[in-house]
């Protein structure tokens, strides 16, 4: 399906996905993030919101931005570039046919609704798609839709708590920490967004919609990695044990003379280098091998710190460069956003706000090249949107098309 363009749509809309409508039903965090996604690719969303104060992120802060009246929330800011704002109220009876009328024409459809709540509204799934049988619908709970604790709200922390991140984070087994950002929510929004890529592929080949769920529960699990099958298959449970890898050694953060640094010494060859330009015997018994190390993590720690204690920061990350040694510095996220390659790799967008007025952003994570390495990521990105800013115009879309 390829939806026509209304007045409101991104004008010479390009990137892989220029041709999908989404209606973003969904708020605060895992949805909106999906949605955002896809309309970063080109897609063009269309966000609903509730009357009153919308989706739940725009109330979120401090920080905000701008006056009173016009006051915007730097949370909601994050996670809706790229789309469209229309306010309805599902029980109006006109804003309920200007809804079916958005979901007749779209290809996705995005909610994040608890379990039976899109039942209730009256937008149940099988009713959807008898009215639009290519659609994708794109559901993400916090625990599953089903199972014995499928009707569960979903929360961030709580799911990164549930879900076993935080056993697995912190600086001991007794100091359980969230990560520092909302990692599930982000992580269910991805799951999501590549699910309905999938379904659109498979689309093509049945014309059909589908279906995709996902869970906050389920993209924590998901990236368990190495955590998981040494649980599952080794019997080992992994927990927290600070800033220093559980299964390669040295391999974390170590304090130098004014402050600290983060290697990655994950292979023997490179452990030689690193003894060598440090003056440390690489085969001392009981630090000759990866799997003596780790048994014997805090006397490398020490020896480490040790070799690390004469140098600056900066001199100490030339050394381990020139040893050909992984390093790097903690940046705190002023000196992230002022870094060139930051700047090179396009993480930095440049939006005009409706009330705000000059924005920069974080920007998309992708780049596009064509077959003859030409760039053709896409760079016409819009602001995220005030409050009903195209409802009339969305309205008036919807009603000329009927």
């Amino acid at each position: 399906m390829t939806p026509t363009a209304s007045p409101t749509s991104r004008q010479c809309s390009v990137g892989p996905l220029a041709d999908l409508l989404v209606v973003d039903l969904s708020r605060a965090l895992a949805g909106p993030h999906a949605a955002m996604m896809m309309g970063d690719l080109g897609a063009r969303v269309v966000k609903v919101e509730a009357p009153g104060g919308g989706d739940d992120t725009r109330g979120w802060g401090p920080p905000f931005i701008g006056e009173d009246d016009e006051r915007e929330s730097t949370y909601f800011l994050s996670t809706n570039r790229n789309k469209e704002s229309i306010v309805l109220d599902f029980r109006n009876d006109g804003d309920l046919r200007t809804l079916l009328g958005l979901i007749d024409r779209a290809d996705v459809l995005v909610e994040n609704f608890r379990t039976g709540v899109m039942e209730r509204l009256g937008l149940g799934f099988e009713l959807l798609q008898q009215r639009n049988p290519t659609l994708i619908i794109l559901s993400i709970t916090g625990f599953g839709h089903d199972g014995p604790e499928g009707g569960r709200a979903g929360y961030d922390q709580i799911a990164q708590g549930e879900a076993g991140l935080m056993s697995l984070t912190g600086a001991g087994p007794q100091d359980p920490q969230k990560v520092g950002v909302p990692i599930a929510d982000l992580l269910a929004g991805m799951n999501g967004a590549y699910g309905v890529l999938a379904a659109v592929h498979e689309r093509h080949r049945t014309g059909r919609g589908s279906v995709v769920r996902t869970s906050l529960l389920a993209a924590v699990v998901g990236v368990h990695a190495f955590q998981g099958t040494r649980w599952t298959v080794a019997g080992e449970l992994g927990l927290a044990q600070g800033n220093h890898h559980p299964s390669i050694a040295p391999y974390g953060l170590f304090h130098c003379r004014n402050g600290f640094v983060q290697i990655a010494v994950g292979s023997e060859g490179l452990w030689k280098r690193f003894a060598t330009a440090f003056d440390m015997k690489w085969s001392t018994p009981g630090m000759a091998t990866n799997a003596e190390r780790v048994v014997n993590l805090e006397r490398v720690i020490k020896t480490v710190e040790d070799a690390f204690a004469a140098f600056d920061i900066d001199k100490l990350l030339a050394k381990l460069t020139a040893a050909g040694i992984p390093a790097g510095k903690v940046r705190t996220l002023d000196d992230v956003y002022q870094w060139n390659q930051t700047h090179s790799q396009g993480l930095l967008i440049n939006v005009d706000h409706s009330t705000a007025g000059a924005l920069t952003l974080p920007g998309p994570p992708l780049r596009f090249f064509d077959a003859g390495g030409i760039e053709v990521t896409p760079r016409d990105h819009t602001s995220p949107p005030a409050l009903n800013q195209h409802g009339n115009a969305i309205r008036a879309w919807i009603a000329e098309k009927r």
